[in-house]
């Protein structure tokens, strides 16, 4: 499908390249093995890709790593710096869209930055300003489990309704005015409320599916959807086979259902991808960014228009 023009909203590359480093193995972001890579990127037509610097605070408590959930952060945002000045000629950092149209312009793909897991501003507030001026533009507020901001999704009822602690209404206040996006993606259903009622501007939930199709807790209500909806704000659909269909198998016939579901529910405005590539595995009939325009083909195959299609990839 030509001219696609994809922007993904989530995946979590740049967590395995430093995992991979590691263990002693070197993994460029022009050409690998992964999911993503600037070669994939390209033959899909993307024309951006949301670089997640994820900090999986659990594994860091086992011992994984000598040293604080912010210090791993700076290694991974260190790597994405080193990785776009090194693919400089295809790849770009973009803050706001005039960097998007700039790179478009000279045929580049923008990265933007995003934090997947709050625990990195550990009751700092100032830190939302630092991670800022480093150029990330999106704040995954949690990860998993409860950390500074609020409480993770939970199969526990009575976790899953708790909401944002005093310093997450800080957070969202000081992003908001920075111009930083919320991204409520793992955040528990009240905390999702708490920032759909708090926050003045809109927000995302850059990789969640649709419960009523898969009841995952990391899936939004109908409500929700209505509600992110209401906001302005997007949802971007993860191609975990988890999340998609309870026979545990990531097949297009399950995207196109949440994708039909969230146009029903919150309107074709709301739809977006954040496939979760290098962040999941398992039986996947989609299995690198490279082949999204399966989904695309199949989209219009399933009756969707050139201008929904465009909405939903871009």
């Amino acid at each position: 499908m030509e001219n696609l023009n994809l922007i993904d909203l989530h995946c979590d590359t740049f967590l395995a390249i430093v995992t991979a480093a590691k263990e002693g193995k070197t993994i460029s972001l022009k050409e690998n093995d992964l999911h993503v890579d600037i070669n994939k990127l390209k033959k899909v037509g993307a024309s951006a890709q949301m670089f997640a610097a994820f900090t999986p605070v659990e594994s860091l408590s086992k011992g994984d790593f000598d040293g604080t959930p912010y210090d791993f952060f700076k290694i991974i945002y260190n790597k994405m710096i080193s990785e776009l000045e090194n693919n400089r000629a295809d790849i770009a950092l973009a803050t706001d869209y005039e960097d998007y149209k700039k790179n478009m312009s000279q045929e580049k793909i923008s990265a933007f930055l995003t934090v997947e897991e709050g625990a990195i501003l550990d009751n700092k507030i100032e830190r939302v300003d630092e991670i800022y001026k480093m150029g990330f533009r999106f704040l995954g507020l949690i990860w998993m489990p409860e950390n500074c901001i609020g409480f993770s999704n939970s199969k526990n009822p009575e976790l899953m309704a708790r909401g944002l602690k005093p310093f997450g209404f800080e957070v969202i206040e000081r992003a908001n005015d920075l111009g930083m996006i919320i991204d409520v993606s793992h955040l528990s259903d009240g905390g999702f409320y708490d920032v759909a009622k708090h926050s003045k501007k809109p927000f995302v939930a850059t990789h969640s599916n649709c419960r009523a199709l898969a009841n995952e807790t990391r899936n939004l209500t109908d409500d929700m959807i209505k509600t992110l909806a209401d906001k302005g704000g997007v949802m971007g659909l993860n191609l975990l086979p988890d999340f998609l269909d309870a026979s545990k198998k990531s097949r297009v016939k399950f995207m196109i259902k949440h994708i039909q579901h969230i146009r029903n529910v919150g309107g074709i405005d709301t739809v977006a991808i954040g496939a979760d590539f290098d962040g999941m595995g398992g039986d996947l009939e989609i299995d690198n960014v490279g082949d999204m325009d399966k989904l695309f083909m199949a989209l219009a195959d399933n009756g969707f228009t050139s201008d929904e299609i465009d909405k939903i990839a871009y």
